[in-house]
């Protein structure tokens, strides 16, 4: 990655209330402009992601989605949707005088980049997109699974860490009771909820997980667990608020954009499936497999590969 820099520009956007939306700025102004989409939803964004890109090169634009890092008021849902964060984008774009940018997201950031695109393919000059989320049924089944299901298959310890955290008699939807305990307006309920939900994702996130993972046992509740586990939810319940299907099949409007899709071969959070299925529907896109990668975009194979992606899309600039 690039050496670690400081934003020459930050702000907020009032996108209607309840909601104020954080913004920077970072890298070169005369650059080619590129906006970094984070994941979860509710992630936020982190001055590392700066580093996918060559500052003397890029303008880089980071914000933080709705409810989200520095974005106000936290883990609020009220009005929260795709179709709000992509009015936000554009919102954001018009504010800072830009015309098209790349659109570089991971994760949840990779399904934002694509209904996006599509709503807006004459805005963007190419897309860079990590660990593919499409949003279908199948994939929030896997991420939530049931016991001996999804992902838990694989991190059984962790998923039964997961199920302890909800009444058995309720373990027929876990993806419900998650919810009900996340928007529930006491602390004593929600939090426990997002330190483990958090859990759960984090310790399923790598091929080879750190000795110490924020949300784990001795860090049940850090900043930010709310909004990423409320927010993750809200979006899991509504289906990302898309119709089935709708981002596959709208690859036409996309068909002639320049795009790198990476993706790690045992990412257990997104699994390669979905990538592989976007791959065969953008057949201008480059697939890049990560080989020794899971789920994060700090992995080593990962970092490297974005990297890579970015300054190879310098020839689009």
């Amino acid at each position: 990655m690039f050496a670690p820099l400081d934003a020459y520009a930050t702000g907020m956007i009032d996108v209607g209330a309840p909601h104020r939306i954080y913004w920077e700025q970072s890298g070169n102004p005369k650059g080619t402009p590129v906006v970094f989409l984070h994941g979860g939803p509710g992630a936020g964004t982190a001055p590392a992601y700066r580093r996918f890109f060559d500052p003397a090169c890029y303008r880089i634009i980071l914000f933080d989605q709705r409810g989200a890092g520095r974005s106000t008021p936290e883990a609020c849902v009220t009005d929260n949707t795709t179709q709000h964060l992509i009015a936000d984008m554009e919102a954001l774009r018009v504010h800072l005088a830009i015309e098209r940018w790349t659109v570089f997201g991971g994760s949840w950031g990779s399904t934002l980049a694509l209904a996006y695109g599509q709503a807006h393919p004459e805005r963007c000059t190419g897309f860079i997109l990590r660990g593919v989320f499409l949003f279908s049924d199948d994939e929030v089944d896997w991420f939530i699974g049931a016991p001996g299901q999804g992902m838990g298959r694989f991190f059984p310890e962790a998923y039964r860490a997961f199920a302890a955290a909800i009444p058995a008699a309720e373990h027929g939807n876990m993806l419900q009771a998650y919810y009900r305990r996340l928007i529930d307006a006491d602390p004593a309920v929600h939090k426990p909820a997002a330190a483990a939900w958090c859990a759960y994702e984090n310790a399923c996130s790598r091929l080879i997980p750190p000795g110490r993972a924020r949300g784990d046992a001795s860090d049940p509740f850090y900043s930010g667990a709310l909004a990423m586990a409320r927010i993750e939810a809200h979006y899991m319940v509504n289906r990302g608020f898309l119709a089935p299907g709708a981002l596959l099949a709208g690859m036409d409007r996309l068909a002639k954009h320049p795009a790198v899709i990476v993706q790690g071969r045992y990412d257990m959070v997104c699994p390669i499936a979905a990538a592989d299925r976007l791959a065969r529907a953008w057949p201008g896109a480059q697939y890049r497999i990560v080989a020794d990668a899971g789920h994060s975009s700090m992995e080593p194979g990962i970092r490297a590969a974005l990297v890579k992606a970015t300054e190879d899309f310098k020839l689009f600039a």
